[in-house]
């Protein structure tokens, strides 16, 4: 049990990896953002063990917000962002989670 969670969570930072080499500028409010999932890495071991999430965490939730709809539609993020412990981390912080 314990060898296939470690390697799902190697094979979920493969693939953030390999989507993350190109990123997407949203411009929301007039702020430009970096849509790049690799910025929310701080809140891995949240969304993946349940655990509570750090400020850092929280902080990139809530910049990367704009960005969350394009994850949901890239089918290789959009387990890992529609997690129920990926929406119970964007509560915690306080960011709503975006109907796409």
């Amino acid at each position: 049990m314990k060898a296939s969670r470690v390697g799902m969570i190697l094979m979920t930072i493969g693939v953030i990896l390999l989507i993350s080499k190109s990123d997407v500028v949203v411009v929301v409010e007039g702020a430009e953002v970096s849509c790049n999932p690799m910025q929310m890495s701080s809140c891995m071991n949240s969304i993946i063990s349940g655990t509570p999430p750090s400020k850092q965490c929280c902080s990139k939730i809530k910049e990367q917000r704009p960005c969350l709809c394009g994850y949901l539609k890239n089918p290789f993020l959009k387990n890992f962002v529609d997690s129920p412990n990926a929406r119970k981390v964007a509560t915690d912080c306080g960011t709503p989670f975006p109907t796409c």
